[in-house]
């Protein structure tokens, strides 16, 4: 039975994958648009922490996790994010529903194998302006209305495998294909004109780029284990092949758009460096009770650029992510009482994102709060995860994203390749 919905769900979250919008961030304009990705649910729950090994939950961000999976499993999340971004001046709000990912892990004797889908990167905004034009006697002679849209992302396809060096160590590689379309518009025409204009850029990217990680876990006496983990994702390289059309169009009544005369205008294709990422960290405590860690993620965004030479206004530079949290179960194996078996995570965020504007950072902070409730007789989980933060700022004519993320994931486990005894 967990084949078929393994299949059935992946055949959804494929067709959904392509027609999400995953942000509404106007900071997506930029390289190759938010990046969504942090982690599964249990994870962003405590504030992006990978450290901890799970023989249950497919861990996605360290491919040597792989190797301490016990059950073959799916895991598959989504957030409904709720965003308020505010400027000097103005305000609006926006809603997103998105697909996280979507993977499957398999333990054959020491070896894990992983595979799966991720909506890497997404871009998506929708911004309105009009600027008045006026006389001498301050009339408005003319009104110019400009309307930027942008949709896409970057997604990637994965397989990973994780290996059990010795009973405290395991080491793992993930092999990762990128690829994705991102499409960006901008409509500007006046009232005194009948005609305006439409410039059009697509760029469809693709790549290859891999991770590799370590764990180590030992225990530190008969109560207490220690955990230790390192992740390195080479720099890498996406290949963009860009195409340019600038529009004549009429603007209907019905608000819709109608295209005169095209022109496509020839521009280079380009390369965008993925950053080389390293991430460590350390984390302690009573297995199967609680647990408290820290991590680091140093990325080289210095070397990301834009998708056209021509897209000025930001530059990037180095970064570096903070996290912070942890879980506690009252009781794991508690029969008579259901809420001490449920999985209570936390965790803090904090990151300089890498973009730069108006020579102002853009940094990130969120808090985190988690459940995770398991199916009664079964090792699957419903995990559920809040997540308040905010980004960027309102002064510096730039924009602060206030958000409210609610994620929920599933996890489901089950044994395979068991030789029936019995028909």
């Amino acid at each position: 039975m967990i084949k078929k919905i393994i299949v059935s769900i992946c055949l959804l979250f494929s067709l959904a994958l392509f027609a999400q919008e995953g942000t509404s961030s106007p900071y997506s304009f930029y390289g190759i648009g938010d990046i969504k990705f942090k982690g599964t649910v249990e994870n962003r729950s405590m504030g992006s922490l990978s450290v901890f090994p799970d023989s249950i939950h497919i861990n996605i961000q360290n491919p040597a996790h792989l190797a301490s999976l016990k059950l073959t499993g799916l895991a598959i999340g989504g957030t409904y994010a709720n965003t308020k971004s505010r400027t000097e001046a103005q305000e609006a709000k926006a809603r997103r529903t998105s697909l996280d990912y979507l993977a499957v892990g398999i333990p054959v004797g020491k070896l894990g194998i992983g595979f799966g889908l991720i909506p890497y990167s997404s871009v998506g905004y929708k911004i309105g302006k009009t600027t008045h034009v006026t006389n001498s006697n301050n009339d408005t002679i003319r009104s110019i209305y400009s309307k930027y849209n942008g949709i896409g992302g970057v997604n990637k396809v994965f397989l990973g495998f994780g290996y059990r060096l010795t009973t405290k160590i395991n080491v793992g590689a993930t092999v990762q294909y990128n690829f994705g379309t991102i499409e960006t518009t901008d409509l500007q025409y006046q009232t005194d004109l009948q005609y305006g204009s439409r410039e059009n850029n697509i760029s469809d990217l693709r790549g290859v780029n891999v991770d590799l990680g370590i764990t180590y876990q030992t225990k530190v006496n008969a109560k207490y284990s220690f955990f230790s983990s390192l992740a390195y994702t080479p720099e890498a390289e996406l290949t963009l092949g860009n195409t340019r059309n600038i529009d004549i169009v009429q603007l209907l009544s019905s608000s819709a758009v109608s295209v005169i005369e095209r022109q496509s205008i020839p521009v280079e294709d380009t390369k965008i460096k993925l950053p080389a990422k390293l991430t460590f960290g350390s984390g302690f405590g009573e297995v199967k009770k609680w647990l408290l860690g820290a991590e680091i993620t140093l990325l080289n965004n210095s070397v990301m650029s834009n998708r056209f030479n021509d897209i000025e206004g930001a530059t990037f530079e180095n970064s570096i992510r903070y996290s912070l949290g942890g879980f506690f179960i009252p009781n794991y194996n508690s029969y008579s009482n259901y809420y001490k078996r449920i999985v209570y995570r936390g965790g803090l965020r904090y990151e300089n994102t890498g973009l730069v504007i108006q020579n102002k950072s853009i940094n990130d902070f969120a808090a985190n709060i988690g459940l995770g409730m398991p199916l009664s007789g079964t090792f699957t989980n419903i995990n559920i995860g809040l997540e308040i933060g905010k980004r960027g700022t309102k002064y510096y004519n730039l924009v602060e994203e206030n958000y409210i993320n609610l994620s929920v994931g599933l996890s489901l486990s089950d044994k395979w390749f068991v030789k029936r005894k019995f028909d």
